[in-house]
């Protein structure tokens, strides 16, 4: 079959999926049956909003006693995740990273069991080059893919206001529109691997914020100030922000049980920047937030809650 003819094929199945899907302005788009690779932390309070909303939801991982509590919500567990995408008009990833979204979509025979015209939607944080190459390999089978990783963690996906940041074909972006509806607010942001560039920047400004928080804060005490109380007093001051209210709470508390853990924002800095490596734009402030969060992984640190690169500054300055 030649280029042409396969395009042609896959705008027509994107026309009769656009009448399945609904549109972004219809009032009761109608029920999708939508499979999700991957549950945990995200994976599970995902696919639970999904079924509430009233989609058919089959689920997959690969320890599936992680995944049997949702079969107690009505949703389908698979052995595999090829079984789990049979007739998906939706297939969403929550994996690890990119390497283990290649390996279950083109070597575990996941790509292959899709029908032509599935939307495969990674909201797992990969790299933008990883995302580009997923689209095309797809896009060559037929198959549609945008890159929609999430910002807002947990509580964000449990209570569906997660920040959702999308690359890819504006056409895709709108048949995506009853999914994104039961998870939080979508943002198109541009063509493919666009989405993870953008996640890349939040994730940037997270990690990089978090050690200003944890600096600043251990500053603080360290001079004699009640650490609290240095919080609750520079909260709607410019120095305000989501970090300083519910991380610096964390560390206040010393609470770290994890929400996002320290080794996943590591994994997150160095994704930055070796992309920022392959478009030629230095970085040097990620490069040495990614060295904290390096050596306090390399101290025990990594399954603490990201805010828990405030532990591995308190050492340095013999305040545990």
């Amino acid at each position: 079959m030649t280029g042409k003819c396969t395009k042609k094929a896959h705008h027509g199945n994107a026309h009769k999926d656009h009448q399945r899907f609904g549109t972004k302005d219809a009032m009761t788009p109608h029920p999708l049956h939508i499979a999700v690779l991957g549950i945990g932390m995200m994976g599970s309070p995902i696919a639970r909003r999904l079924k509430e909303a009233g989609h058919q939801v089959h689920a997959w991982n690969r320890t599936r006693a992680k995944a049997e509590p949702l079969s107690q919500q009505g949703i389908s567990i698979h052995e595999t995740p090829a079984d789990a995408i049979q007739n998906a008009d939706v297939v969403i990833s929550l994996l690890e990273n990119g390497p283990v979204v290649g390996h279950v979509l083109f070597e575990l025979g996941t790509a292959r069991a899709m029908r032509r015209g599935t939307l495969f939607i990674d909201m797992a944080s990969i790299q933008p080059r990883e995302a580009r190459d997923h689209a095309a390999r797809l896009g060559e089978m037929g198959m549609a893919h945008l890159d929609a990783p999430v910002s807002g963690g947990t509580v964000g996906a449990e209570n569906g206001t997660l920040a959702i940041l999308v690359g890819g074909r504006p056409e895709d972006f709108a048949r995506a529109q009853p999914v994104f509806a039961a998870c939080g607010r979508a943002t198109h942001v541009g063509p493919h691997g666009a989405g993870q560039l953008t996640k890349l920047a939040n994730q940037m400004i997270v990690g990089i914020t978090i050690g200003a928080v944890a600096e600043a804060l251990l500053f603080a005490a360290k001079g004699g100030a009640d650490m609290a109380k240095v919080r609750e007093a520079i909260q709607g001051g410019f120095a305000d922000s989501r970090i300083l209210q519910l991380h610096g709470q964390r560390m206040v508390e010393r609470d770290f049980t994890p929400h996002g853990r320290m080794a996943v924002q590591l994994k997150d800095m160095r994704n930055a920047l070796a992309t920022a490596s392959e478009i030629g734009f230095d970085a040097p402030i990620t490069a040495l937030f990614e060295r904290l969060y390096a050596e306090g992984v390399d101290h025990g640190l990594g399954e603490l809650d990201h805010s828990g690169l405030f532990v591995e500054l308190a050492s340095r300055n013999a305040m545990q």
